[in-house]
C-alpha cells in the first residue's frame, strides 16, 4: 500500500465566477507541513476548503495515498481535520461534551488527553457559549488531539490566542508531525516550524 501523501495536481478555483487563482501543485508526505501565504483575497482559504472538499476544484485534481479524491474508492474521508474559521461547536453543550461528540464522530477518541493538552480542564465543565474568543480557538484546537487523523488543515489557527497558547499549539503541531502526521495551514503569522514548506499564493497568481 502507497505511504499516505496528499498530491495537488494544477488545481484551480474559481469563485462567483472570478479567477481566484489556477495551476498550484504540492504534495505532502508523512512528516510534512505546508504554509500557505498571501494577501487577503489571494485564495488561502479557498484552497483549504477545496483540501477539506468542501468546494470542488474549477480544475485540476487531488490524489490521496495515489487514488483520486472523489473517486469511486475513496479513501480519503475520515483522514484529516479540518479547522476553519467558524468553529462547529455547540453553544449548550459543555466543552467536554462538544469533545466527545466530535472524537466520537472521528471514531477514536481519547478527550481527557485533550482536555489536558490544551490546558481546558478548568473550564471542562463549561457551556461552550459562556467561554472568550481565545477559549474557544483553544477547544477547537483540542479537537485535534482528542481523535487523532494524520492530515491537518488548519486556517488561522493562531487567531485569538495569546503567546503562550501560541507556542502551547506549535509545540503540540511539532509532536504530530514528527509522529509522521502531517500538516497544511494557513496564517499570518509565521510560526517558525523547522522544515514547513511555504506556498505563496501571491507569488503563484502573479506569475
Amino acid at each position: 500500500m502507497p505511504a499516505m501523501t496528499l498530491f495537488a495536481d494544477q488545481v484551480a478555483c474559481v469563485r462567483s465566477d472570478h479567477l481566484v487563482f489556477e495551476d498550484i501543485s504540492f504534495d505532502l508526505s508523512p512528516g510534512a507541513a505546508l504554509w500557505v501565504r498571501g494577501r487577503n483575497g489571494a485564495g488561502k482559504s479557498s484552497l483549504l476548503r477545496i483540501c477539506a472538499r468542501l468546494l470542488r476544484p474549477a480544475a485540476g485534481r487531488l490524489l490521496w495515498s495515489g487514488q483520486e479524491i472523489g473517486g469511486n474508492e475513496d479513501t480519503y474521508q475520515g483522514q484529516y481535520h479540518y479547522l476553519g474559521h467558524q468553529d462547529p461547536l455547540k453553544s449548550v453543550l459543555t466543552v467536554k461534551e462538544n469533545l466527545n461528540f466530535w472524537a466520537n464522530f472521528h471514531g477514536t477518541a481519547d478527550v481527557a488527553r485533550a482536555i489536558a493538552d490544551f490546558e481546558l480542564e478548568p473550564l471542562q465543565e463549561t457551556p461552550m457559549g459562556l467561554l472568550s474568543a481565545g477559549q474557544k480557538k483553544r477547544v477547537n484546537l483540542a479537537r485535534l488531539t482528542a481523535s487523532p487523523l494524520p492530515l491537518w488543515i488548519l486556517d488561522e489557527p493562531l487567531s485569538a490566542l495569546d503567546q503562550h497558547y501560541i507556542q502551547l499549539f506549535k509545540s503540540k503541531l511539532e509532536q504530530h508531525l514528527l509522529g509522521g502526521g502531517m500538516a497544511l495551514f494557513a496564517t499570518h503569522q509565521d510560526l517558525e516550524l523547522a522544515g514547513a514548506t511555504v506556498l505563496d499564493l501571491d507569488k503563484e497568481t502573479a506569475a
